[in-house]
């Protein structure tokens, strides 16, 4: 028993070495399955109990479920990232495209690009602003909503993003973060955690421009905002920008 568990604690280790972008408990487990067929199912099961509570060296678990292997090569890779991703993708060429998968998606009547430092302020310009309304053939009328988001064309900093949206709670009914579907799983998770926890909804697009593909992952909850801010916002976008307001009042 001793010996298996030894040879599937060693096994990890390789299968971690080889997948730097880690495996998750039933990948793993299924892998080691393969590689020691005559070893039982519970005795990897075992094994991989004592990976979490007493890992090897350098084997870790940056998130829940998720094992990776670290080293000092590593770590300076992650320090000083290379040019993985294109660095002519602008997020602005998404802007255009998500307004209409808001409208679509029926989130908004209206949706258009915005972003830049049209407000003056960073934490109050979402790239892409949209209203809902009630339009005349519904037979019960509602208030307006404010529909914001954030939409960022790397994963680089994810958190910042995050702080962003929920920055645009203060005006919204609703607010969304949009990320590139390249995301490193660990910081998908805590994102999507975040999200979760504060209502953001969360799309998911490719970094395409002509085909992102969006698909929602968190739809986003709704919220009262703030009468104070969203009056202050709007009365802000009729002097920077009459031609949106207009297209996007109630």
């Amino acid at each position: 028993m001793e010996k298996s568990r030894e040879l599937v604690r060693q096994k990890v280790v390789e299968l971690l070495k080889s997948n730097p972008q880690g495996l998750r408990y039933m990948e793993l487990h299924s892998l080691l399955c393969k590689t020691f067929p005559k070893i039982p199912s519970n005795t990897i099961h075992g094994a991989l109990w004592t990976i979490t509570t007493d890992p090897p060296k350098g084997v870790y678990k940056p998130t829940r479920g998720l094992y990776k292997y670290s080293s000092d090569d590593i770590f300076k890779d992650t320090a000083e990232p290379g040019p993985i991703q294109s660095t002519t993708l602008k997020e602005e060429q998404f802007y255009e495209p998500f307004s209409m998968w808001l409208k679509t998606e029926g989130e908004c009547n209206e949706a258009v690009p915005f972003g830049g430092a049209a407000m003056g302020k960073k934490w109050g310009t979402p790239d892409v602003i949209g209203i809902y309304k009630p339009v005349s053939r519904d037979i019960i009328k509602f208030s307006a909503e404010i529909v914001s988001a954030e939409i960022k064309s790397n994963s680089s900093d994810p958190i910042t993003a995050f702080g962003q949206a929920i920055a645009y709670r203060l005006f919204s009914s609703k607010t969304y973060l949009v990320e590139p579907n390249n995301m490193a799983e660990e910081d998908r998770d805590r994102i999507e955690a975040l999200c979760m926890l504060f209502g953001v909804g969360l799309v998911y697009f490719k970094p395409d421009p002509k085909d992102p593909d969006f698909k929602i992952r968190l739809q986003a909850q709704r919220f009262n905002p703030d009468m104070f801010f969203v009056n202050e916002f709007l009365r802000l976008l009729d002097k920077v920008k009459p031609d949106l307001f207009i297209k996007l009042s109630p």
